[in-house]
């Protein structure tokens, strides 16, 4: 089909939305490893991990052999209010690179709380209002996730507990009193409420935390307080599968003009929409039915897949968590406070890393200001501002548009877009005034927190 025949928008009918999440573990020949328990380093079973997470949701955890997963109605309606999200062909930003390539972004923004966090945020709170909890608790880094889950909560009439990530509580105020609008309370992590957090302020005092310390102090809470339970944003199957909604809708809409792409970019902190993107194209991939080359893009200051050990690790500064095997930094890994705060994660999805072992898929770092570089032209030409988390996949999709100009290639480029960046402005403020700097951590930061990996 010609080029001039495809709309810059793409919308698939309500009718076209997926009616079944797809579980990418059920066609991979070598499974992500199983979560351990801390204390005794044997896989976790349904029962432990029911203390900590809700009923069904420990089942879609657990879950590597059923492909497709049927989404419950009451969740397929309110993804009515903004599914299906657009494909949309970036025409403007090929005609301002002058490439031969064609780009192509799916937008997960255009929903109340800004980002694809909301496509999981429902699901969870729906699981655990079914199961007649009281609330949940959560950690959040650039609040991207804390937003989602407090909309998600006071739909269903759930009480939210949000630790955020302090330097991000700090630099998005904003953020912060929308979760506090929908009824939320947010908490800046590490905090003296807990007693991890305690712990991590007298071992680390003037920290401007981590998304590992968010993590411990939350599943404390959950774990002590009854009628709660603890909810991810990211990292976990159960959020990877949720987020399939990404990929399974961009490829009906390429599928639905002939389309099929060369190149698919994600930005990549703790997996959950990369993970969703790539699903059925991966799946594709891993049956043999068609080849596709995956990019995940993380920050130079956070690189677990570019830098990590692939290694069983705690979750969570605190190692009150199980252990996953994962590509790492270590669980002490305290990243710089750059402003993908999302993405400031010392881990990777078990489900990814083992991807990535297998040399499925490639990875690459990119520093900061060279991400808000690819931000800001994109916003020029595009209007639409990034988020700094999506800017990361934006930078490389432009640096691959750029090769195909020097070569000729006139490859479809597919990235994901994860929300909007109007929370980010003080980001943008940094970058504007020439003030935006990038600490990349030294081989032997990383090899010091590195040292103190749990011996499995």
């Amino acid at each position: 089909m010609s080029d001039n025949k495809i709309p810059y928008k793409i919308y698939l009918t309500e009718d076209e939305m997926p009616s079944s999440w797809y579980n990418l573990r059920a066609d991979m020949k070598n499974k992500p490893a199983p979560l351990l328990n801390p204390g005794t380093h044997q896989p976790l079973t349904a029962e432990e991990l029911s203390h900590v997470f809700c009923d069904e949701l420990v089942k879609q955890e657990l879950d590597d052999t059923t492909a497709y997963i049927e989404i419950p109605s009451e969740i397929r309606e309110f993804y009515k209010m903004y599914r299906p999200s657009p494909l949309v062909r970036a025409y403007c930003l090929e005609e301002k690179l002058q490439t031969p390539a064609k780009i192509y972004y799916k937008f997960e923004g255009n929903n109340t709380s800004g980002s694809h966090k909301l496509n999981s945020a429902i699901a969870q709170a729906y699981y655990a209002k079914k199961q007649g909890l009281k609330g949940v608790t959560t950690e959040t880094g650039a609040g991207q996730w804390g937003t989602a889950l407090s909309m998600a909560c006071s739909y269903f009439g759930l009480d939210c507990k949000v630790y955020m990530v302090k330097v991000s509580y700090e630099q998005k105020p904003f953020r912060r009193e929308v979760m506090r609008t929908y009824g939320a309370s947010v908490v800046p992590s590490p905090s003296d409420t807990t007693g991890v957090g305690r712990k991590i302020l007298a071992e680390h005092p003037g920290t401007n935390g981590s998304l590992g310390c968010a993590i411990s102090e939350a599943v404390e809470v959950a774990s002590k307080d009854p009628g709660y339970r603890y909810v991810l944003g990211s990292v976990l199957n159960q959020v990877l599968l949720h987020q399939s909604v990404i990929g399974l809708e961009t490829k009906a809409a390429l599928d639905k003009y002939g389309i099929k792409p060369d190149i698919i970019i994600g930005c990549a902190g703790g997996g959950s929409n990369l993970g969703g993107l790539i699903a059925p194209f991966m799946g594709e991939k891993l049956k043999g039915e068609a080849d596709y080359r995956i990019i995940a893009v993380e920050p130079a200051s956070c690189p677990s897949f570019t830098r990590g050990t692939f290694a069983y690790d705690f979750c969570d500064t605190g190692m009150i968590c199980p252990l996953a095997k994962m590509y790492t930094l270590g669980s002490s890994f305290m990243p710089s406070p750059n402003h993908a705060g999302g993405l400031r994660f010392h881990g990777m999805s078990s489900t990814l890393s083992q991807l990535y072992h297998d040399g499925l898929m490639e990875a690459r770092s990119v520093d900061q200001v060279s991400v808000f570089e690819a931000a800001e032209q994109f916003a020029r030409v595009e209007g639409i501002l990034p988020a700094p988390e999506s800017s990361h996949a934006i930078r490389a999709a432009i640096d691959e548009a750029l090769k195909c100009k020097e070569t000729g290639e006139a490859k479809t480029i597919v990235f994901g877009l994860t929300g909007t960046g109007y929370f980010d402005l003080y980001a943008y403020q940094k970058f504007n005034d020439g003030l935006m700097s990038d600490e990349i951590p030294t081989d032997e930061m990383i090899a010091a927190s590195v040292a103190k990996l749990p011996r499995i």
